[in-house]
């Protein structure tokens, strides 16, 4: 704990000297360095998460340190456990339900994207796509450029609720075990997959913008239930 807590006591985020933020800063600060921690994947699913271990390596009271933990629990990303608060387990139906919120809200962000995104935001798009390809056979970068992709896509949608949403469903997903691009073949298809999505907001197409998006979503699911569960 102390080695991981330690590596998000070097961001550079707030700091929390005497005199320094307030309370609330403290804590938002406290909640981002270990929701970072977890979507990075420097706490394992069902790993516990002790108030005062975090609180000693941060150099906060414990006061934000329980604020940001109950924030944490609310959003999912952690857990009541018999010996206190873990990192959260997805099960398989919750990983289903997931997914198809996931498909709906990436969906209508495509078709937002193909109706308000600015020219450098279609630039950008085409920038990310061509990062990810070249990419393929590091699971780590493609999963970096992927985020980025899907994240420029959020953001050409020109929709504040809807970032709001999926950020929340982007918590969720950071406890999904490792990247489905190291299932074989996937990394291709999901080249295709992008430039077809990626060539339907460039065509200004709303309803091919969507259907893409959301076919795209349904693949990366097969994938990620593939590397998760035996059918077996």
């Amino acid at each position: 704990m102390a080695d991981k807590s330690a590596a998000m006591h070097a961001s550079p985020a707030v700091g929390v000297g005497a005199g320094g933020p307030s309370k609330t800063s403290r804590a938002n600060w406290v909640f981002e360095s270990l929701r970072n921690g977890i979507q990075e994947g420097r706490y394992a699913r069902g790993e516990r998460i002790r108030e005062e271990e975090v609180a000693r390596a941060l150099g906060v009271s414990r006061t934000p340190v329980r604020e940001a933990l109950s924030r944490l629990q609310a959003r999912g990303l952690l857990e009541m456990a018999p010996g206190g608060l873990v990192v959260a387990t997805l099960t398989r139906p919750q990983t289903i339900e997931l997914y198809a919120m996931r498909e709906i809200l990436e969906g209508s962000a495509a078709r937002f994207a193909a109706q308000h995104a600015s020219p450098s935001e279609i630039a950008n798009l085409h920038r990310l796509a061509e990062a990810f390809a070249r990419s393929a056979g590091d699971p780590d970068k493609l999963a970096r450029y992927n985020r980025e992709f899907h994240g420029a896509i959020y953001e050409a949608a020109h929709n504040r609720y809807l970032m709001r949403t999926l950020d929340e469903i982007h918590d969720a997903m950071a406890l999904l075990p490792s990247t489905t691009f190291t299932v074989p073949g996937r990394t291709e298809k999901a080249v295709e997959e992008h430039g077809r999505v990626l060539a339907a907001i460039e065509g200004r197409n709303p309803d091919d913008a969507e259907r893409e998006a959301r076919q795209h979503i349904e693949k990366a699911q097969d994938a990620r239930l593939s590397m998760m569960f035996d059918y077996a």
